[in-house]
């Protein structure tokens, strides 16, 4: 449950990651006995900044999933010095509004990457093999092996990867053993001779799969629209384990509809949870619930470091793969994170 009223204190960290563990040495743990106190709001769906900046109205820290910490929410919250970002994803907090307020954007890269492509892998593999619809006739009673509930193959298809980072190389490299060709679009990459560099129109008329994995920006945004979902192969898939704001999902669903493509794997949406998503009522589409970097592994990972994070900052320490770095170097926000760290000793 959230905290309705929260107490307001200059040593509070607002935690939105669910499931955070209280008691576990390097996360609770640690920051009860950094003299921190914990303030808990798991975030299990949608979330406005109206209810962010009530639940961390006073606290000092963060520890959040997708929370909007826009530019009124971070003007509202003057105690604030350190987001902490369970993941890697910052879209949904304004990085220019963190800086002129003097707090710092934490991202937790390299400890879920590889679940990613893992994830992104099964997916591609569960809608080729058609295993939720084989599955589901099974449980009916059926046993429809041939003709139209033929499977189809990943091994010898081209894959189409949008975006190169280290999540799309980590695709990349565990495709190698299923002989595909691979095509890369994304203007940042170097050259690989393990893949092919080609243009984003290219990519799409191209690939049998096509995979996202391109941070949300505003150049990302609505990507993978009507016009280029038309340059698909009608028997392609799509793919989308990075943002859901990077595909018009009404444009997804009307290619669905009409046969023009012939499946997709969807983790991440634009609204989650995704409620009125056409795409729900689809049978050639699998969901997952923006799951792809979780793991137990990964998820304890990724709070450590945002946990740690936290504690850096408070007690004015320079902290690991800060989002904006620039706000480090602002005076104000060193004196700031020195006096809560001051704070939390003397009360």
């Amino acid at each position: 449950m959230e905290a309705s009223s929260p107490r307001r204190s200059r040593r509070d960290v607002l935690i939105t990651w669910p499931d955070y563990d209280v008691d576990d040495d390097e996360l609770g743990g640690a920051l009860t006995a950094a003299g921190l106190a914990l303030r808990l709001a798991p975030k299990q769906g949608a979330r406005s900044s109206a209810e962010v900046r009530r639940l961390a109205d006073g606290a000092a820290g963060a520890i959040v999933s997708t929370d909007p910490f826009d530019a009124e929410v971070l003007a509202a919250l003057p105690s604030l010095r350190v987001i902490a970002r369970v993941g890697v994803g910052v879209d949904s907090i304004d990085l220019e509004a963190a800086t002129a307020h003097g707090v710092a954007v934490t991202i937790t890269p390299g400890a879920n990457e590889s679940t990613v492509a893992d994830h992104t892998v099964a997916m591609m593999l569960a809608v080729l093999r058609r295993l939720a619809e084989h599955d589901a006739g099974v449980r009916r009673g059926e046993w429809n092996r041939t003709g139209s509930h033929t499977p189809w193959s990943l091994g010898g298809a081209t894959v189409g990867l949008v975006g190169y980072g280290r999540t799309g190389r980590l695709v990349a490299e565990r495709l190698c053993g299923f002989g595909v060709r691979i095509l890369v679009a994304d203007p940042l990459a170097t050259p690989d001779p393990s893949v092919e560099l080609v243009s984003l129109e290219e990519l799409l008329a191209a690939a049998d799969v096509v995979s996202l994995h391109c941070p949300l920006t505003p150049g990302t945004r609505g990507l993978i629209d009507a016009d280029r979902l038309a340059l698909m192969r009608p028997d392609a898939i799509l793919v989308n384990t990075a943002r859901g704001g990077v595909v018009d999902e009404e444009a997804l669903a009307d290619a669905l509809e009409r046969g023009s493509l012939r499946g997709a794997a969807i983790d991440v949406f634009g609204d989650e949870p995704p409620r009125s998503s056409r795409l729900l009522a689809l049978g050639n589409v699998l969901l997952s619930p923006h799951v792809a970097g979780l793991s137990e592994r990964s998820v304890h990972e990724m709070a450590r470091r945002a946990t740690a994070s936290v504690i850096d900052v408070l007690r004015g320490r320079r902290p690991e793969h800060v989002a904006n770095p620039e706000v480090l170097a602002q005076p104000a926000f060193a004196a700031a994170s020195l006096s809560v760290a001051a704070g939390s000793e003397d009360d």
